[in-house]
């Protein structure tokens, strides 16, 4: 098996897999990028032109807030937290992506 670019993942996935990253602690962009990657063991790549607009969506809907300041290297970042409605989504989505996953369990099982 190899490596799985977010574009590849079910729709609305990335946005799971970044709340859940958040659920952890603060982090920038490039942050969440790298934990995502070694959680899996190298397995999701999650590229900025898939990060960053999801990320985006996120704060639009208030499930993140974003604050600007230097990294560990000295560098402008954007930090990224998790807020109480974005604990909620997580719940939410992730109770739906196992509901989902069940199914599609189901189907490959089937006799």
């Amino acid at each position: 098996m190899g490596k799985l670019p977010a574009s590849e993942l079910l729709p609305g996935t990335l946005d799971l897999l970044i709340l859940r990253t958040l659920a952890t602690g603060e982090m920038h962009g490039y942050g969440i990028a790298q934990r995502l990657k070694q959680v899996s063991g190298e397995v999701l790549q999650v590229g900025e032109s898939s990060l960053y607009p999801a990320l985006q969506r996120l704060l639009l809907n208030d499930w993140v807030k974003a604050q600007w300041r230097a990294s560990e290297n000295n560098r402008r970042a954007r930090y990224y937290t998790l807020t109480a409605a974005g604990r909620k989504q997580l719940a939410a989505e992730r109770a739906e992506f196992t509901r989902v996953v069940g199914a599609i369990e189901k189907v490959l099982n089937m006799a």
